[in-house]
């Protein structure tokens, strides 16, 4: 079933005000649908026709990934794996996306560029590796959101694929993060109990 999206939620989603969907409503531009009630509401077929998408235009793309540019062999590993994934499952790739970045970065800027394509219905298919190769943490939630906006996910599990070492250095990053914050936190608690002595005094 296509999502729907109230007006504001798809005046958000395409950009626009909710004034500019009235007058494209008016005008015939685009014209918002009515539930039972004749509350306006959109759906994804709303937001082809506005972009001019067709689904024979969707396309299927494989996105590869690693953590660092030291890392070069293992991503060539992970593209020819997925080759010939592809090639042995009769899949046809209209895109290949590479990007060297940790699956805990979420402002990549080709993972940024996906994410926002499937939300605007330009990918059918899209094929990783293994789930991390996505991203290390929050698969779920993306799974969820391609899913809303029609886009198939294919994890082609290949553990090989997904560098050991990465999670050793994402785990260390997660590590320093944390104990940065407990460190802000107990100098925090320290200035807080100064401050209150010096108040008292």
């Amino acid at each position: 079933m296509s999502q729907k999206y109230r007006p504001h939620e798809f005046a958000n989603k395409v950009g626009v005000s909710t004034r500019t969907l009235r007058r494209w409503d008016a005008s015939g531009k685009l014209i918002a649908k009515r539930t039972v009630s004749n509350h306006r509401y959109y759906d994804e077929t709303d937001i082809h026709k506005l972009f001019n998408i067709k689904e024979e235009d969707r396309k299927t793309i494989v996105y590869c990934r690693v953590s660092s540019a030291g890392q070069k062999n293992d991503l060539k590993s992970q593209i020819e794996a997925m080759e010939q994934f592809c090639l042995s499952s009769g899949i046809t790739v209209d895109e290949w996306i590479q990007e060297i970045g940790g699956g805990m970065n979420f402002k990549r800027k080709k993972f940024l560029s996906l994410m926002y394509r499937i939300q605007m219905g330009e990918i059918r298919k899209l094929l990783i590796a293994h789930k991390d190769r996505l991203c290390r943490f929050g698969f779920d939630y993306f799974e969820w959101m391609a899913k809303e906006n029609h886009c198939e996910i294919v994890i082609v599990n290949q553990e090989s694929l997904s560098p050991q070492q990465e999670m050793v250095e994402d785990l260390m990053a997660i590590i320093h993060t944390f104990s940065c914050r407990l460190y802000g936190l107990r100098k925090y608690k320290k200035n807080l109990k100064k401050a209150i002595t010096n108040e008292n005094n």
